[in-house]
């Protein structure tokens, strides 16, 4: 059986009715950088020019921001489906229509098997190893199709490199692919590999929320939204069963869950069951949209104007904590887009240190940690081009923080219970709370 999690709903295909189709479902990758070099191809039946990527420069070409290239960019002959992860675009060549959430999670179950296996998922780090990148994308698509996505069978498939494979294949001029069928992939829990010991048991649990929020210049809130996953560390003997409960389980509205998990059991009881894959995994994400249920941590006060006369303007930023119950907020950044009329900035601020670029007209304010008896503030005066019209809009503030220790929507996890297994395991749970798009309008 085959599988992925698009986002918010799994989608189940039976190998029967993947092969009822002639043409296959991704024909080429390609992994483009940021400066639009391709510098790794990959074909599963006939190999598709690199003249295809031009259709994707020229939807690159019309964004306004890396992140923003449509996903799905049909052209005369195929459609290309892309994401892009640590400046690097996966884009996907499809001859015929298929559904595109389905492409799309493989593209980011390619992108998360690098990171598992090499730590890094960068261009440097792809080329070093391009040998093993071959055989990994051979082994998870079969014949186009996605087969082996599991991290567990995939590193029994092919062994993860160290500095002592690596010579040793060297010399030798074997490879990493292994000899034998991996345990996990004839049983019916194919995420977890058999006979797994471990001299110190442990599960632990990562609560991350990003929070996207849009403020008007009152501090009201235009938009508000959370994405949250958790990702677990499970280093367990045996074959456990788990169950995690929370606290407040009708927060998980939107949901999307690792195939692990028995949704008939979260439907009538609100309650995780699973048999964990070995190792790191996301158990789940979920999407928090209700607008009464996203607390805003931070307030910001500005105010930036430019005068009608005289080539100058005046800035004014504070920020400060609010509704983070008592938590720190840390790792504050605060992005400024200027007009490009500014020319310089003269500021002050008793708190981080600010830069700005005149080529680029950005201003960087790095504050650190908030300190709630001084509230950071920066504050001076902007340097205008003479005679230049004053800026029709004024820009907005990107905040950048983290708060350890708290998950803004209130979600926390109530207990973990073992079954299957007599020993006791070390356990623990952590929360996370960072910006993700994170606007203050002026």
């Amino acid at each position: 059986m085959y599988h992925t999690a698009c986002r918010s709903v799994l989608i189940l295909v039976q190998p029967s009715e993947v092969l009822k189709g002639r043409s296959i479902m991704i024909h080429s990758l390609f992994l483009i950088n940021t400066s639009g070099d391709i510098f790794l191809e990959k074909h599963w039946k006939s190999v598709i020019s690199r003249s295809v990527c031009d259709y994707f420069f020229e939807a690159q070409e019309k964004s306004t921001d890396l992140e923003n290239v449509p996903p799905v960019i049909p052209t005369p002959h195929h459609y290309l489906i892309n994401i892009y992860r640590e400046k690097i675009f996966f884009v996907s060549v499809i001859q015929t229509e298929v559904p595109p959430l389905f492409v799309i999670e493989f593209l980011h179950r390619v992108a998360e098997m690098f990171q598992d296996y090499f730590g890094d998922c960068s261009e440097t780090t792809i080329k070093d190893n391009v040998v093993i990148v071959y055989e990994l994308l051979e082994e998870m698509l079969d014949n186009g199709f996605p087969l082996a996505t599991e991290s567990n069978i995939l590193k029994e498939l092919i062994k993860p490199p160290t500095i002592l494979r690596s010579m040793v294949n060297t010399i030798t001029g074997s490879s990493n692919v292994g000899d034998t069928l991996p345990t996990g992939q004839l049983s019916t829990v194919p995420w977890r590999r058999a006979g797994v010991k471990y001299t110190n048991n442990e599960a632990y649990f990562d609560v991350v929320e990003e929070i996207d929020a849009i403020l008007d210049k009152s501090g009201t809130t235009v938009f508000a939204e959370i994405q949250g996953v958790i990702d677990a560390c499970v280093k367990l003997s045996g074959m456990p069963d788990l169950t995690l409960s929370f606290m407040n389980p009708r927060l998980l509205d939107d949901v999307s869950f690792h195939p692990c998990v028995r949704y008939k059991r979260w439907e009538a009881e609100r309650v995780l069951s699973f048999v964990p894959p070995d190792g790191n995994f996301q158990l789940l994400s979920y999407h928090v949209s209700a607008q009464n249920l996203v607390s805003i941590p931070v307030y910001v006060k500005q105010n930036i104007s430019f005068f009608e006369s005289g080539s100058s303007g005046r800035l004014d930023i504070t920020v400060g904590p609010k509704q983070t119950m008592g938590k720190t907020v840390e790792a504050v950044i605060v992005t400024v887009h200027m007009p490009k009329v500014v020319l310089s900035a003269n500021l002050a601020t008793a708190q981080g240190t600010y830069t700005y670029d005149p080529v680029t007209k950005v201003l960087v304010w790095d504050i650190g940690k908030i300190n709630p008896q001084k509230l950071p503030n920066l504050k001076g005066s902007l340097s205008l081009q003479t005679g230049a019209p004053k800026p029709e809009e004024n820009p907005s503030l990107v905040l950048e923080f983290k708060i350890q220790q708290l998950a803004i929507s209130g979600l926390k996890v109530n207990r973990l219970d073992m079954f299957g297994e007599k020993y006791k395991p070390f356990k623990g749970v952590k929360y996370l709370t960072k910006a993700g798009k994170f606007q203050v309008r002026t």
